[in-house]
């Protein structure tokens, strides 16, 4: 198989969708590795590593995506790129498609079998190809949020652990899950007080355990997400539902009684946010605010530590890259029900329900497409 790594092209978008590593293992297998020229320069993965592997460094994007029976990258395609897809065209990528109409609509006029990390599950029926990333968004909005706090990004001057005599700066984390419990770890180390609100309270137990106490849980309703934000100076959102648009858990009413100058990192923002008032953004133009209070959302935010999120996302998705190149896309969908799951649309077909209902498309099983 020939396998295609353009440069990503979404703003300020640093990562590589597979390490020289990852090239000599396939190169190895007797497979092709296309790189485009400095994709992996932004990781601090130079051309002459690739080379030195056997991958071809090729000089432009359009002779990647041309050349390849399967293009592996990090981010989603933007609408530049959306002329590249072809009929029979391998794409394995994050897609996060519920809220993107366009992109769905690109790769089902051109027929793109379009495998997306976010929803390909293990053995265990979890994701882990969100998990890495999760768990880097998670820890980075602590950083990120911290940073914000202060007065020169627009925040109120709070300094989250504190100092004797002062109180810590309050944290209210939205969703018990990977970037919830990572949030919760980084913001606990810096000395904030922490509340983690979510609706399953088994999981808030195991929360209660993992930190001995030390995290606040609050089961999730209207009332007690309306007091926790109210007062909080660092709210971070990190609600998922698999392929589906997020859930508004913290409303416009909410945010516009918070306290001036309190930060939102909405982490869910690439499933569209579970914070109301939170739309996306990039790096070059990270923040707004909405009634005195910052919004930082981010859509890439892993993007911001490059090396790290490369070589954590890499070191769960080449396994399944090694598959698919092995067992070719039809013979992988059928053999391995984790792969299959992440087909998110296929010959023209849109196949994964939670985008259907999130686009209200029709929608057909890969498992009825393809048995």
């Amino acid at each position: 198989m020939i396998i295609g790594v353009p440069k990503e092209v979404k703003d300020h978008e640093s990562r590589v969708g597979i390490t020289p590593a990852g090239a000599h293992a396939l190169v190895d297998a007797g497979h092709a590795v296309l790189v485009e020229h400095d994709a992996g320069a932004l990781s601090s993965f130079i051309d002459a590593e690739y080379q030195a592997v056997g991958a071809e460094i090729v000089g432009n994007a359009a002779d990647v995506w041309a050349r390849a029976n399967m293009v592996v990258k990090v981010k989603e395609p933007v609408e530049k790129e959306y002329p590249h897809f072809r009929e029979g065209l391998v794409l394995f990528t994050y897609l996060h498609l519920a809220p993107l109409r366009a992109l769905t609509d690109a790769l089902l006029a051109k027929k793109v079998t379009g495998i997306a990390y976010e929803t390909v599950r293990d053995k265990a029926g979890a994701l882990p190809l969100l998990t890495p990333m999760s768990e880097v968004a998670g820890r980075l909005s602590v950083q990120v949020g911290a940073a914000y706090l202060e007065k020169e990004h627009g925040g109120r001057g709070v300094l989250l652990g504190g100092v004797p005599g002062v109180p810590p700066g309050n944290v209210c984390i939205i969703g018990g899950g990977i970037v919830g419990t990572n949030a919760a770890k980084i913001a606990l180390g810096m000395g904030a007080k922490v509340t983690l609100v979510d609706l399953n309270l088994n999981r808030l137990r195991e929360l209660d355990d993992i930190f001995s106490g030390r995290l606040h849980t609050l089961y999730s309703n209207a009332y007690n997400v309306e007091r926790a934000v109210c007062e909080a100076d660092l709210v971070i959102g990190g609600v998922l539902i698999p392929g589906a648009a997020a859930p508004k858990i913290v409303t416009k009413a909410m945010v516009s009684k918070m306290k001036k100058g309190a930060v939102i990192v909405d982490v869910a923002i690439d499933q569209g946010g579970c914070i109301e008032t939170a739309r996306p953004t990039t790096h070059s133009d990270p923040s707004y605010e909405v009634d005195g209070v910052v919004h930082y959302c981010v859509t890439n935010m892993p993007a911001a530590v490059p090396n790290t999120s490369t070589l954590a996302l890499t070191n769960a998705t080449f396994p399944y890259v090694m598959k698919l190149a092995k067992l070719g896309p039809s013979m992988a969908i059928r053999k391995d029900q984790g792969i299959a799951e992440g087909v998110n649309t296929f010959n023209g077909v849109l196949t994964y329900k939670a985008v259907a209902q999130a686009q209200d498309r029709e929608y057909t099983l890969i498992g009825e497409l393809h048995p």
